[in-house]
């Protein structure tokens, strides 16, 4: 086997760096390069658009209501009678009862009222709505709120709620407003909850005012 003799030149140059070589536990000595001395400019950067006056694009949407805005009389004296609360979840089961509702006229209107089902495995689920009605018109109603659904078995009896502007729908004769956004936000099940007409004692039905056809 041949022996490699290296260099002698090589070797009292790499003395040095060996022999520096801090023994173990021991930091090593801090070299005049490192870490390395700041900058004497700090980087430049383009300057951005100033943060002032910006606007939120939900304040319009978050603005309070100070008057609800009642475009067709009709619907509204309809929708003043709406003292019901059908919850599609448990509509058919035998015995459910539906829920009230009270619709509060005034300069805002107000909207408040729950349904609690009695579906055997069900107790203590319900339905609930609460808010301020923003604009009344032909078959449409928007009332800005919150509508809670709460079921034993989803999300663990936690109160799923949808909020902010929400539509209500009736269709040509129908005494029925259904919310169209109502599918539960936990677990995608449409939940079908309506706001219903009820009649007073010894009044007659109205007949709600069908839009005009061009």
């Amino acid at each position: 086997m041949k022996r490699i003799a290296l260099p002698l030149a090589f070797l009292l140059a790499a003395a040095p760096a060996f022999a520096q070589k801090p023994p173990a536990g021991e930091s090593q000595t801090p070299s005049a390069y490192y870490p390395a001395p700041p900058p004497l400019e700090a980087p430049k950067v383009e300057q951005g658009a100033p943060v002032t006056n910006l606007t939120s694009p939900l304040a319009q949407d978050m603005a309070k209501v100070t008057r609800t805005a009642i475009d067709s009389e009709a619907e509204a004296q309809l929708f003043a009678g709406a003292g019901r609360i059908v919850w599609g979840r448990y509509a058919k089961v035998k015995g459910e009862k539906p829920g009230a509702v009270t619709v509060t006229k005034g300069p805002v209107w107000t909207v408040k009222g729950r349904i609690d089902s009695t579906a055997p495995g069900a107790e203590g689920d319900y339905a609930s709505i609460d808010g301020v009605v923003e604009r009344i018109t032909a078959n449409h109603v928007t009332i800005r709120g919150e509508v809670a659904f709460r079921v034993g078995k989803v999300q663990k009896g936690t109160a799923c709620k949808v909020a902010g502007s929400l539509h209500f729908r009736r269709s040509g004769k129908s005494h029925v407003w259904r919310l169209v956004e109502g599918d539960n936000p936990c677990d995608g099940t449409q939940e079908f909850f309506d706001l219903v007409y009820e009649k007073a004692p010894g009044e007659k039905k109205p007949v709600p005012a069908q839009p005009k056809r061009g």
